[in-house]
């Protein structure tokens, strides 16, 4: 059984088990009424039916209706922000948010009533409001703000979409995974190689690949083995080389997201060269139940958000879900308490990270040198974004703003719209220069 622990759905994710998402119907419900395909089933059946879905949504691009389902400004594209949040009232007694932050905008994925969206929620005085956004085929996970107004997004495992657009909701660029190969849910900018990595999955062998992309068409160049299976997060080190967390979860093309053979899981944390992908070293920790999933830098030390996939559920429960690495070292990360074995998100402050535990309505805390800091009461947390030493952090109805003690700002949150948000977020700033041309959408095959 999955279950869902961030983002829409939490609990059994309904019709894991039969494979591919099924969300593009739904998210596409107002555009055209053909019906996307359906899934074949075995691997070629999984490919094929890929293939057709991207002919399938070549389609709808082209067409005007559905040019116009997917740009989405808040106020008719107008760049003002839609105030649903902030007339839902402000938080507590105190201040609920730094001066600072209000105007400030996080990129971010989300559920609502009309479907699966990525966009924009501007933080205010009295809560948060979506500015923009934009409909997308199926559930998004990793989010980045790339800068100067342009966001990335890219579905979650196993996916076949990417996607950039623009402060006011609009769509630049689209790509779309490789019939035998399927996105595993992050995206990497590295601004100064002139590229965007993806972590990915081949479908045929289910070993774990890196696709290489150009920055701007974000067409692949080339891809290269990650040493291990389920790719998910992955981020540059000091040196420009690549750091990856290879998750280790066996799953088939035919059955989507259903874990298949835990027993044998092989996780590992891996350094490739940015040069040419050669491997540079394989770390691992004893317990191979253990999945290693986000990281996050504090300095030159990794922190590590780690999901537990035991048979027991009392094993589950009580299993780590913080590692560090310091290069050289790959430790678990003890915590005086049991946070259910799973870890949604991470992100560094002032004194360490901050890892996101949703199946126990809250936030955990560690300091740089491994000591437990405590932990923070937030109902189905999960996206955190650091924020001068401290964070913001996403809730079922709340986003809260910790100081760097790792203490709430303020006795209550700020309300957030009626949405579900998925496991990531990110400040990205306020912009103010010019949008591009309204309908530039451009896709890559």
């Amino acid at each position: 059984m999955v279950t869902e622990a961030c983002g829409p759905g939490a609990g059994p994710e309904k019709g894991s088990e039969k494979g591919p998402e099924k969300g593009l119907q739904k998210g596409l419900q107002k555009g055209p009424q053909k019906a996307a395909p359906a899934p074949e089933p075995g691997q070629g059946g999984r490919r094929r039916w890929l293939a057709a879905r991207r002919r399938w949504l070549g389609g709808l691009a082209g067409a005007a209706g559905f040019a116009a389902l997917m740009t989405r400004a808040a106020v008719a594209g107008t760049g003002k922000p839609d105030m649903r949040a902030a007339e839902r009232g402000g938080g507590g007694s105190d201040d609920p948010v730094d001066r600072d932050l209000v105007g400030r905008r996080l990129v971010a994925a989300w559920r609502e009533d009309s479907g699966e969206r990525v966009g924009l929620l501007q933080v205010g005085a009295a809560g948060l409001a979506i500015f923009a956004s934009m409909v997308v085929p199926t559930r998004a996970h990793g989010v980045v703000a790339e800068g100067a107004g342009r966001f990335l997004a890219v579905a979650r495992r196993p996916g076949d979409w990417l996607v950039r657009w623009d402060a006011g909701g609009r769509a630049l660029a689209w790509a779309w995974a490789d019939p035998a190969r399927a996105f595993n849910g992050h995206v990497l900018l590295a601004r100064e190689q002139g590229r965007l990595y993806t972590s990915e999955t081949d479908l045929d062998s289910g070993a774990g690949l890196i696709g290489v992309r150009d920055l701007e068409s974000l067409e692949k160049i080339e891809e290269w083995p990650t040493g291990g299976r389920d790719p998910h997060e992955l981020v540059l080190d000091g040196n420009g080389d690549l750091v990856v967390a290879n998750g280790g979860i066996p799953t088939r093309p035919e059955t989507g997201r259903l874990k298949l053979d835990l027993d044998q899981m092989d996780s590992s944390l891996v350094r490739l060269s940015a040069r040419d992908g050669q491997l540079l070293g394989r770390w691992q920790v004893e317990d191979r139940r253990l999945s290693l999933r986000h990281l996050a830098w504090h300095g030159d030390r990794l922190g590590i958000a780690v999901q537990a996939e035991h048979d027991d559920p009392a094993d589950r429960a009580r299993a780590p879900i913080f590692a560090s690495f310091d290069g050289r070292h790959l430790a678990l990360v003890p915590a005086p308490r049991a946070l259910s074995g799973y870890g949604g998100s991470i992100a560094t402050t002032a004194r360490g990270w901050a890892v996101s535990c949703p199946r126990d309505n809250l936030v955990a805390f560690w300091t740089v040198d491994g000591r437990w800091s405590g932990a923070l009461k937030l109902a189905e947390g999960c996206p955190l974004a650091a924020h001068r030493g401290g964070l913001l952090a996403g809730g079922l109805d709340v986003a809260l703003v910790t100081e760097e003690s790792g203490a709430a700002a303020a006795d209550e949150g700020l309300p957030i719209p009626p949405i579900r948000l998925d496991n990531h977020w990110a400040l990205a700033g306020s912009f103010a220069g010019p949008s591009p041309v309204a309908g530039s959408v451009t896709q890559t095959r």
